[in-house]
């Protein structure tokens, strides 16, 4: 019997979209799940066309994008920092994690290694939000 992760009420839903055949995807979404999120995974044809509709700069762009709260989270972004950026409400268009570095949540395995969660604008611009060490 599979444990069902307590959805947290205070939390908002997050909705996800992915391609139908990615497992890194799921292993992500079951990440937030456990950490207490609602998650609505929605499996696209034309994934580019939203990552376009929510503004995500190309350099960001990785396999899936979340949309909660009125932000984007593009990639394997671990929910500390969601719950973070969702708390304290920054003004930015949200936060990614570039590429799929071992060790980020759905990428886990041999070899974690450090990356960055980065902070994007409506122009694109990045930033830094948080330091992330899987290791």
């Amino acid at each position: 019997v599979l444990a069902t992760a307590t959805v947290d009420p205070s939390l908002p839903s997050v909705v996800v979209y992915k391609t139908e055949t990615c497992g890194c995807c799921n292993g992500w979404i079951e990440h937030l799940r456990a950490a207490g999120f609602a998650v609505d995974a929605r499996n696209v044809r034309d994934l580019m066309s939203v990552k376009l509709d929510a503004g995500v700069p190309g350099p960001m762009v990785t396999c899936h994008t979340a949309l909660v709260d009125g932000y984007v989270v593009e990639g394997h972004v671990p929910a500390e920092p969601m719950k973070r950026m969702l708390a304290e409400r920054p003004d930015i268009a949200g936060i990614g994690v570039a590429g799929m570095p071992m060790g980020s949540p759905g990428m886990e395995g041999p070899n974690a290694q450090p990356h960055q969660v980065l902070a994007f604008d409506h122009d694109g611009r990045t930033s830094v939000y948080a330091e992330v060490d899987p290791r």
